[in-house]
């Protein structure tokens, strides 16, 4: 089960990476060293958060064109929330 959670950072990673996404900026805190990454692309963006910086733990939150939030369970999920944001333009 963890080579999934690791599976999908690096997937996730490498798909921002071929796009051209950017950290628009990163928080940690400090009380429970959870840190929180915000990406974007065009009028696209998601958020990675961790704990301890660990990928196995990674969770991603994007959001549809309308607003809601979606969890990334795969990059399949991400992946179509962006197209479906960048088919709006």
């Amino acid at each position: 089960m963890k080579q999934i959670g690791v599976s999908l950072h690096s997937k996730v990673h490498k798909w921002m990476d071929a796009f051209g996404f950017r950290l628009n900026g990163s928080q940690t805190s400090n009380k429970d060293n959870v840190t929180t990454n915000h990406y974007f692309f065009e009028t696209f963006n998601f958020f990675e958060r961790s704990k301890n910086n660990d990928p196995k733990r990674a969770k991603f939150l994007c959001f549809d064109a309308y607003g809601e939030s979606i969890p990334v369970k795969s990059l399949l999920d991400l992946q179509t929330a962006f197209f479906e944001n960048i088919s709006q333009l």
